[in-house]
């Protein structure tokens, strides 16, 4: 006689793509819910699946046998697109690209040094992909730039210290549609502009 399966949680299965996708819109959830629900449903994913999709990525970022950064990326995205030298200053890295289906113009890039250190992980704009035209306040709308793209808009622009590792945001003056120039407040979650805030 076969004995009874034992009852209880399924094991998950393995990490996927959709799943990462999903852990990056939860970050973004908490300043911006409105383009990531548009988003968790593209995916076919729920709100529980987000946060399942999220607790699972925290869990192995904080096991003890978590693999290195670098290869944790590669286990669950697979072989880059594209990995090139780059340089920033006196570091020395590889920029290792990703693309993800929620965001066809963009890449998920790894900034990895040596001996696998992951230095830095965000979107960035697509090789060859067409940049906004980024020229006033109207135009700084919820995952409309990058940071660097913002940065360069709008330059000269000064870095703020983010809330968490993955959050950047940006000080620096545009002008609205009239010509007039306000203080701006710009706030990114993995590189991608969330909202900002407008000062006098």
């Amino acid at each position: 006689m076969m004995a009874a399966m034992p009852t209880g949680k399924r094991p998950a299965g393995p990490f996927t793509p959709r799943d990462f996708q999903l852990v990056l819109l939860r970050r973004m959830a908490d300043h911006n819910p409105g383009p990531v629900e548009d988003a968790r449903r593209e995916l076919g994913a729920s709100v529980a699946q987000m946060r399942e999709a999220n607790r699972r990525w925290q869990a192995m970022l904080r096991s003890p046998r978590s693999r290195s950064a670098a290869a944790r990326y590669r286990s669950v995205l697979g072989e880059p697109e594209s990995v090139a030298p780059r340089r920033i200053g006196d570091l020395e890295c590889e920029a290792r690209q990703w693309a993800l289906p929620l965001w066809p113009g963009l890449r998920f890039e790894v900034l990895v040094a040596d001996r696998g250190v992951v230095w830095n992980e965000w979107l960035v704009r697509a090789p060859g992909a067409p940049g906004p035209e980024l020229r006033t306040l109207d135009d700084l709308t919820p995952w409309s730039c990058t940071v660097d793209e913002a940065a360069r808009a709008f330059a000269p622009a000064r870095p703020l210290q983010g809330s968490a590792p993955t959050r950047w945001g940006l000080a620096f003056t545009a002008p609205d549609r009239e010509g007039v120039r306000h203080e701006v407040v710009a706030e990114f979650t993995w590189g991608l502009l969330q909202r900002t805030a407008v000062g006098g």
